[in-house]
């Protein structure tokens, strides 16, 4: 075990107790590992997610975006509709490039 010395304001040291008190019979220590656990967790799991797919009919050839596989004109891929939520696949900012997915690829980011 480890002694360490940090200050905290007012408002904190009033969360830790109360918290430590309803949930940890009044242990800080846990309390506060309890809550870094949580952070590491979520830690970069909120943002934008795939939330389904629309088709799209190529009018030119296009790549893939997630395996690269070239599709000819006439071809069905499916452009991302993304919202806000949490997966471990999120990605921080909703994004700006031309995305399409093959069949394949929407698949199995449906699945996983």
């Amino acid at each position: 075990m480890k002694r360490l010395n940090f200050t905290l304001d007012n408002e904190t040291v009033q969360l830790l107790e109360e918290l430590s008190e309803k949930y940890y019979n009044g242990n800080k220590s846990q309390t506060v590992r309890a809550a870094l656990e949580s952070l590491a967790v979520h830690a970069g799991h909120e943002g934008w997610v795939i939330a389904g797919y629309t088709p799209k009919e190529l009018d030119e050839v296009e790549n893939c975006h997630s395996c690269g596989e070239s599709h000819k004109k006439g071809d069905i891929l499916y452009r991302p509709v993304f919202e806000k939520g949490s997966s471990p696949k999120a990605l921080p900012s909703m994004p700006s490039e031309h995305w399409l997915d093959c069949p394949d690829c929407a698949e199995k980011q449906i699945q996983s």
